[in-house]
């Protein structure tokens, strides 16, 4: 089953709603903004996917961080899954998973591989 994990209102979920629905592709939707993640889930992105590509630095969020909670964020990645379950906006969006293949961040190309 095609799991998508976001924020209901972020441009980039939107675009991969609508390229997800324009593929006829069926998807189960977790909105981490509003129903949390777990740490177990998060270890496993960050085993998969590395945490260069799960954390989002470009975004407001990281950005509103003071220099010591980015510092304690990258210190061990016990710390850094504290602060993604913590300020899930931390994560990039969308975090796509078709057993075990995840594709982080709106892609088409990729998303369109998927069908």
């Amino acid at each position: 089953m095609l799991k998508v994990y976001g924020i209901k209102n972020c441009n980039s979920m939107k675009k991969a709603f609508d390229l997800l629905t324009d593929l006829g592709l069926n998807y189960e939707f977790h909105d981490y903004k509003k129903q949390g993640i777990d740490a177990d889930t998060v270890k496993v992105w960050l085993d998969n996917i590395g945490q260069d590509i799960v954390l989002n630095k470009k975004g407001t969020t990281w950005k509103k961080l003071t220099e010591q909670e980015q510092q304690l964020a990258l210190s061990s990645e016990a710390e850094l899954i504290k602060a993604l379950t913590t300020h899930t906006s931390l994560i990039k969006r969308p975090v796509i998973n078709l057993d075990g293949k995840y594709i982080v961040g709106f892609n088409e190309d990729e998303i369109r591989a998927l069908k």
